[in-house]
């Protein structure tokens, strides 16, 4: 065993003990990489006395759901869900530098409540050792005030370390790229609504369907903004592609499609910095395989 696999097992080792210290726990789960794997460790700690519960709301998309709950299946932990609206708070739905803060105390909130009715004291999130450090994070000020535990923080876990532990579960989201929730997608200063939220998810179901597996569809009030990874930019250039994305995309509701030649880039719209646990914090887009040029992109009858 090389050393840094000696030095990650130490912190996964320490991080079940501190876990194993708590008569029980109820972890912030999303489905992404991070909070699966505090899930996992909180389930070889505590067993049954271990529980993910998933915040499902307008920001969530249907997919992420579904993946949380095959992910606790690999798991093998309980899995709760509770269901919330972001849309009911003014200050989320206003869209300033501070969503992200107002998002992540409502979400947090509720995992309190289920937390209190399961006869639950700990609560923790997938805060990893990477995070502080990213750019504009004010959803972290939201742990830290309603004192959230982080075994992945607490520990020095960071990011790739993180994903190395994913791979020793056996995790089927181990390389899963980070999924910020939809409403990363809106630009600052522009108020979040139901509208707006299913456009954005149903333009991303059609790329994600398409065999794209970085990317993002910003709404910029009725222009769709495409970016994707630079090494699927060439597929986005293609002209097939190009019309099937303008014909489709406006089709759920966009005025005008765009394809961002900068490729994607997390916060590109907002001071927010999306990359981290979105939803529980959140975690990522589903990856799907394609041959460059290989799809069939539908046209219009």
């Amino acid at each position: 065993m090389t050393q840094n696999a000696q030095d990650l097992a130490a912190k996964a080792d320490a991080a079940r003990e501190s876990l194993a210290d708590c008569d029980a726990v109820l972890v912030a789960f999303s489905g992404g990489v991070d909070s699966s794997v505090v899930a996992a460790l909180a389930h070889d700690a505590l067993g049954d006395d271990a529980v993910a519960c998933t915040a499902k709301s307008e920001t969530l998309p249907e997919a992420e759901l579904e993946d949380a709950k095959r992910v606790a299946e690999e798991i093998g932990i309980r899995h709760e869900i509770v269901e919330f609206s972001e849309l009911d708070d003014p200050n989320f739905v206003e869209n300033d530098g501070d969503r992200c803060y107002h998002c992540r105390t409502m979400r947090l909130g509720r995992m309190y409540d289920r937390a209190r009715e399961l006869g639950v004291a700990t609560v923790c999130d997938g805060t990893n050792a990477s995070d502080p450090g990213e750019g504009h994070r004010p959803g972290l000020r939201a742990v830290e005030e309603l004192e959230v535990r982080s075994p992945l923080l607490a520990h020095g876990v960071s990011k790739e370390e993180v994903r190395e532990l994913a791979r020793e579960y056996d995790l089927s989201v181990a390389d899963k790229p980070s999924m910020a929730c939809l409403s990363s997608r809106i630009p600052t200063g522009v108020e979040v609504t139901e509208e707006r939220l299913t456009r954005v998810e149903r333009a991303e179901n059609l790329l994600r369907g398409w065999g794209f597996e970085q990317f993002r569809v910003r709404d910029h009030d009725g222009l769709a903004r495409i970016e994707v990874g630079a090494d699927e930019l060439d597929r986005a250039l293609d002209p097939e592609f190009a019309e099937a994305a303008r014909t489709h995309l406006t089709e759920v509701g966009f005025d005008h499609v765009t394809l961002d030649l900068g490729g994607y880039r997390t916060g590109s719209v907002s001071p927010a910095e999306e990359a981290g646990n979105g939803p529980d914090a959140s975690d990522d887009a589903a990856t799907a395989e394609a041959d460059v040029f290989g799809t069939q992109y539908p046209t219009r009858e």
